[in-house]
C-alpha cells in the first residue's frame, strides 16, 4: 500500500524539494522527512500541502 510519502513524491513530480518547501513555508529537510515518512507533518502543514497540490488532506494522508 502506498503511503503519504510516496504520494507526496509523485505529486511533487519534477519540482525540487526547495521549490515546494519554500512555497508552503517549511524547510527542505522537513519536506524530505515527510516524503520518507520519518516525520508526520502537523495538521496545519497537512492542509498547506493539500492546498498546494490541489487535493484534500484525506486523499493525501489517509487513503
Amino acid at each position: 500500500m502506498e503511503g503519504y510519502g510516496e504520494r507526496l513524491k509523485k505529486l511533487r513530480g519534477n519540482k525540487t524539494l526547495e521549490t515546494v518547501a519554500s512555497a508552503i513555508g517549511i524547510s527542505r529537510s522537513a519536506l524530505a522527512m515527510y516524503e520518507t515518512e520519518e516525520r508526520v507533518p502537523r495538521d496545519d502543514i497537512k492542509i498547506r500541502l493539500a492546498e498546494y497540490f490541489k487535493t484534500t488532506v484525506q486523499k493525501l494522508f489517509f487513503t
